[in-house]
């Protein structure tokens, strides 16, 4: 039974990462076109990850492999701001494929510090509270990392304007960001393509320190929702390895259904039925 129980809790850990795909239903407001590199990806950052003061989304993830062959799952995500560029609070409910499904993840996201997430895998009725000291590992199996999906805040890197270019029509920023502290990176510098007039990041490259490409996140779809621009599909690429992970983002509402207090064991493990 120990056995048993140790197995599942280990598929439920690759589950894990419930910070923020979060982020591909942020959304953006139209702000002023002149700012300083560090100034804008602030703004970015800040309209990004914390449209409104909260959301829900129907989340597909597909993951492609460089045979083409693919995997799917899909999941409940939903988000309750403490305040802005600082706390916020996370469940995710997968439900597909069968395997997975009722199992649900609670986030308490630290802007200052490692978040707190507990796991509750159904199959046995545990819950079970998991260490997420480390932002580079895989996010649910995916191409984007913890990090990717839960936002890096702007202040641990440099930030510098590298030029302008024309992006699906569109002039776009080119902003430069070198971590700090290099260690605590899995990159060496990523380059941000920013559409200044609604602050999406509508391309991201990732560099190693041999200035080799390692990945490439694109927004390939932005829907205006609630009056909110949000990037309703997304998609990174590593290009190593060649896989490939789309998000898409469906249902999508900044109606904050929960309040912080609302993020505990009980709704970890009986979800409000609408989203079993």
């Amino acid at each position: 039974m120990r056995h048993t129980i140790k197995n599942r809790l280990k598929a439920g850990i690759l589950l894990l990462g419930s910070t923020a795909l979060i982020a591909g239903f942020f959304g953006a407001q139209v702000l002023a076109n002149e700012l300083s590199a560090t100034e804008l990806m602030n703004k970015v950052h800040k309209r990004y990850y914390y449209a409104a003061d909260g959301g829900k989304a129907h989340v597909k993830m597909t993951l492609t492999d460089k045979r083409n062959r693919t995997r799917v799952r899909e999941f409940w995500m939903l988000r309750t701001d403490i305040e802005d560029m600082g706390d916020q609070n996370y469940y995710v409910y997968f439900t597909k494929p069968s395997d997975v499904r009722r199992t649900t993840v609670l986030t308490l996201k630290h802007a200052n510090g490692d978040d707190d997430r507990w796991l509750y895998v159904p199959s046995v009725d545990l819950v079970k509270r998991i260490a997420s000291d480390n932002k580079q590992e895989s996010f649910v199996g995916s191409d984007f990392t913890y990090e990717d999906v839960s936002g890096r805040l702007p202040i641990l890197d440099k930030h510098e304007y590298i030029g302008e270019e024309e992006y699906n029509g569109a002039e776009m920023k080119i902003v430069k960001s070198t971590p700090l502290n290099p260690k605590k990176s899995d990159y060496a510098y990523r380059k941000t393509w920013v559409n200044p007039t609604n602050l999406l990041p509508v391309k991201e490259e990732y560099y190693n320190a041999k200035d080799k490409l390692i990945r490439v996140f694109t927004i390939d779809k932005v829907e205006t929702i609630e009056g909110i621009p949000t990037a309703v599909t997304r998609t990174m690429k590593n290009t190593k390895k060649k896989h490939t992970t789309t998000i898409e983002f469906r249902e999508v509402t900044f109606d904050v259904e929960l309040k912080p207090g609302d993020y505990n064991e009980r709704l970890l493990k009986n979800p409000p039925r609408s989203l079993r």
